[in-house]
């Protein structure tokens, strides 16, 4: 064992929280964070001897590494130290992308790029796959449009070039062949499609479809074997196909059943590559795919202490307030009698372009083996149904996902699988919006809520720590108008006196840099 994470700390508080390792190999910088905070501090363990060396690398945030393939160092993302007292609760703006060199101390790494007139901006650096070229994406808060910018490392102080400055789509680099980039990208496309960018002559009539859009949402590209593995998703579960470079369909990835799968990474010269496989009752499978023949075999497998095949998961679709026809997920034991008195579990999202596909928890199992059914819908305003589907679930249309969930308690209810006492609604973080309004808005529905380390206070947001970055889908309580939105359907604002609202749990985490405890805790009060 290379690195315990079990090991960080007696309290169980100190996670890891990122890793990358040297291109030869010899070397591994991982990231730790306390107590659930997004600060990282990097630190680089000889994989030999397993020792630490003295690099220690301090406030990075929203940060990986990349490894130049010298071996001598690597990239990653930092803001400046914040102000004594403000490290958990301070605006966080100006982010810098640096280099830091293996052996040295901090104060000697070299500044990047930074963009002192966008104070918005976040910068990550990955470094290609044949060592030439340093990727750096420019992404605004959680926007989905982004810029992708580049430095020639053959010449390490040549300027850094804007080749993708727009930010009218999302990008994601995908691989190259010498100066041919590849991109996964929704430009003319809100499903997805891959495209190759000549960086010698990169306007848009230049550029080359390589697959073209499908019916289904490409969430993911990887450039192996000289072919290109996509990973798509039909109605919130995994498809994985094969292409050649020129895009034709060579193959499609046998999953093993409704899920999702994950992974398909390595070099672009590797023949296999793994990918990981879960679902609602099946914890994650680690598979080895020969991309030359197209076979799977498994290569690590849990020891299960039940039985999967004594559970049940099927897919329906349902009708929200306004027509819209939503996909949602329901799991429980075979032979269990749905009725009035089914205890339910409905838990959703619906938010940033996340989608939630099948997964597999232990407590979700416990609760089906105690007779409990698990309902998961998406809903609008995820990313399982691509650029549009967001969209539909942001800014002022941000009501229509509270409409989605409530539309779906609705068709539990209607349709004999529970009853109001016996259903609880459960979400996190955006999830925990989500209760938070659902609650607030139909306090009559439900049995019991449980809004988790959830942004509840929408009048205020945008003033802790990285909050500013969410007005992509909330909006602006500084704008007049999206601040009456936003006022519609503010948790903490929409609690009335006298109104008798469900059995509620509110959590939160007490070092909880991203959405500020202040939100439970006003909640509550």
């Amino acid at each position: 064992v290379l690195l315990d994470p079990n090991t960080l700390s007696d309290d169980g508080t100190v996670a890891l929280s990122g890793y990358a390792v040297s291109d030869d190999g010899s070397l591994l910088a991982y990231a730790l964070s306390a107590s659930g905070s997004d600060w990282m501090e990097w630190r680089v363990r000889e994989v030999e001897s397993g020792a630490d060396w003295g690099d220690l690398v301090q406030w990075a945030k929203f940060s990986g590494a990349s490894w130049t393939h010298d071996n001598a160092g690597f990239f990653y993302s930092r803001y400046d130290a914040p102000a004594e007292g403000e490290a958990y609760k301070g605006s966080n703006y100006f982010h810098k992308l640096y280099y830091h060199g293996f052996g040295t101390a901090q104060s000697e790494d070299r500044l990047i790029y930074e963009r002192a007139d966008q104070k918005e901006w976040n910068f990550q650096g990955e470094v290609t796959d044949d060592g030439r070229y340093l990727i750096i994406y420019v992404s605004r808060g959680t926007f989905r449009q982004n810029g992708i910018f580049y430095q020639d490392l053959a010449a390490p102080d040549s300027p850094v070039v804007e080749l993708l400055n727009q930010f009218d789509a999302e990008y994601q680099f995908v691989g190259n062949d010498g100066p041919l980039f590849y991109f996964k990208t929704d430009h003319s496309a809100p499903l997805g499609r891959l495209i190759a960018v000549d960086i010698r002559e990169p306007a848009v009539a230049q550029w080359q479809e390589r697959i073209a859009e499908s019916t289904d949402t490409l969430r993911s590209v990887r450039y192996l074997n000289r072919q290109f593995v996509a990973n798509y998703l039909h109605d919130a579960h995994s498809r994985v196909q094969i292409f050649d470079q020129e895009g034709a369909l060579i193959r499609a990835v046998d999953l093993p059943g409704i899920g999702t799968a994950g992974g398909f990474g390595g070099a672009q010269d590797t023949t296999e590559t793994f990918y990981s496989f879960t679902s609602f009752t099946t914890p994650g499978v680690i598979y080895r795919y020969d991309l030359e023949s197209g076979e799977s075999s498994v290569f690590r497998q849990p020891t299960l202490r039940f039985d999967p095949d004594r559970y049940e998961t099927k897919q329906i679709f349902y009708p929200s307030k306004d027509g819209t026809e939503i996909p949602m997920f329901l799991c429980h034991k075979k032979g269990l009698e749905l009725n009035a008195e089914t205890p339910t579990y409905l838990y959703a999202y619906g938010g940033f372009n996340i989608p939630l596909t099948p997964g597999f928890a232990a407590n979700i199992l416990t609760w089906m083996e105690m007779g409990g059914l698990f309902a998961q819908p998406n809903l609008r305003g995820g990313g399982e149904y691509g650029k549009e589907w967001y969209q539909a679930g942001t800014l002022e249309r941000k009501q229509n996902v509270f409409d989605d969930f409530i539309a779906a308690a609705e068709w539990l209810i209607t349709n004999g699988y529970t009853s109001t006492p016996k259903l609880v609604i459960a979400g996190g973080s955006n999830g925990g919006l989500l209760v938070g309004a659902c609650m607030t808005q139909r306090p009559d529905l439900f049995g019991a809520c449980l809004p988790a380390v959830g942004v509840l206070d929408m009048l205020r947001f945008h003033k802790f720590t990285i909050g500013w970055a969410w007005v992509s889908d909330y909006g602006s309580p500084d704008d007049p108008e999206q601040f009456q939105t936003l006022l519609d359907y503010s948790p903490y604002h929409n609690l009335k006196p006298g109104t008798h609202y469900p059995a509620t749990l509110i959590t939160t985490g007490d070092h909880d840099d991203r959405v500020f405890p202040a939100h439970s805790f006003k909640f509550a009060a």
